[in-house]
């Protein structure tokens, strides 16, 4: 998804579900279902064996091989600061870095999307990837965007789809018959695309709220536990989303500009009910009650080949949850767990031959564009 979308709010209108399987099939790659596929697939799912080898496959399929780089969030930039807990969480949790207290935090920004070059735009959905650790102590591992539900219920129809919108060697874009058949057989992605299509989104990175989309569960002392489904919300000033700029780079440069003091979130937690629904492309009730269990502060960037990236060999696994804190029954953090490993290993067998990154060293260095 490279596309500019050229409509005050960066997104696509409403359609019908006629004009929207042929938009799709006209401009290829949609804004959610390939570069801003979640990796919401892997591991050894369904009695055809999906495995990371063919999820990840279908990634190179769609936005081609690049040697050395993440096959989705390839475009990004790596970040570090600390997490202050405030306690709240408590009386769900008994995770330890839940309780007050100041903990280390490794954060990536990216783009989703499996294209490391793509020209920054407007319409290109963000992500940021969080890694908390506490000294000793067992780390939490998150992996938001900035889209309030995924737009498929489950690893198999977003592999269908993926597939489906592989393109044509003779046209270089998806066959729009096989697209118009996909939304056909899955209405429920037209109700999701449709919530999508209501973000409001930020001028940037610094700016935007993401969401983990996922339903976990926490564990509290007594072994009560509780559906949650969280959000970091930006204690940045909101700001309207701007033209694409002919820089290929110019939200990641806004980023490190606005990065020259610290950048603050609230990490809030939406407490569910036991007939809230896991699957991710449906939202829960906005009267479910949330609580702000603390900051994350990120006060530097670093690039991604910089010997001090510390991003760069973590693979912001989303099972990778401190006690007190565990998957649910929706079984797509452990799809993507499976095809995020198979990604790493790739890119570790490939790290002597792998390209300088979009966002250079000397580029953050710099304060943004060098």
């Amino acid at each position: 998804m490279d596309q500019d979308k050229r409509n005050p709010s960066g997104l696509p209108p409403r359609l019908g579900p006629a004009a929207l399987a042929i938009r799709f099939g006209v401009i290829g790659l949609a804004t959610l279902c390939l570069a801003g596929a979640f990796a919401y697939t892997g591991g050894w799912l369904t009695p055809e064996r999906l495995s990371p080898h063919r999820v990840i496959d279908g990634f190179e399929a769609t936005s081609g091989k690049h040697i050395g780089f993440r096959r989705n969030h390839a475009k990004g930039v790596c970040a570090t600061g600390w997490f202050d807990a405030t306690g709240a969480a408590g009386p769900y949790s008994k995770a330890r870095l839940l309780t007050p207290g100041h903990y280390p935090v490794v954060g990536r920004f990216a783009f989703a999307g499996g294209m490391p070059y793509v020209p920054d735009a407007p319409g290109l959905i963000r992500s940021l990837a969080l890694q908390i650790k506490p000294s000793g102590g067992e780390e939490w591992r998150m992996a938001m965007i900035d889209i309030p539900v995924f737009p498929f219920a489950n690893v198999d129809t977003f592999y269908e789809q993926m597939m489906t919108s592989v393109p044509d060697p003779k046209t270089g874009k998806p066959d729009p018959d096989k697209m118009k058949a996909f939304v056909a057989a899955h209405p429920e992605f037209l109700t999701a695309y449709g919530l999508v299509g209501k973000r409001v989104a930020s001028s940037g990175f610094a700016n935007t709220t993401y969401n983990g989309l996922n339903t976990f569960l926490f564990v509290n002392h007594e072994g009560v536990s509780v559906p949650v489904r969280w959000s970091v919300v930006p204690e940045q000033a909101f700001a309207p989303l701007g033209p694409k700029l002919e820089d290929k780079n110019y939200l990641f440069d806004a980023l490190i500009a606005d990065a020259a003091k610290p950048l603050k979130w609230k990490v809030l937690v939406t407490i569910g009910q036991a007939d809230d629904p896991v699957r991710p492309d449906l939202p829960w009730p906005e009267t479910r009650k949330q609580i702000d269990i603390g900051t994350v502060t990120l006060d530097k960037l670093v690039g991604e080949d910089s010997a001090g990236a510390a991003c760069t060999d973590i693979t912001f696994d989303p099972t990778v949850l401190p006690a007190g804190i565990s998957t649910s029954a929706d079984g797509i953090p452990a799809a993507r767990s499976a095809a995020y490993a198979r990604s790493f290993l790739l890119r570790e067998h490939e790290r002597s031959a792998k390209p300088p990154s979009a966002v250079t060293e000397s580029e953050v260095n710099a304060g943004g564009k060098s």
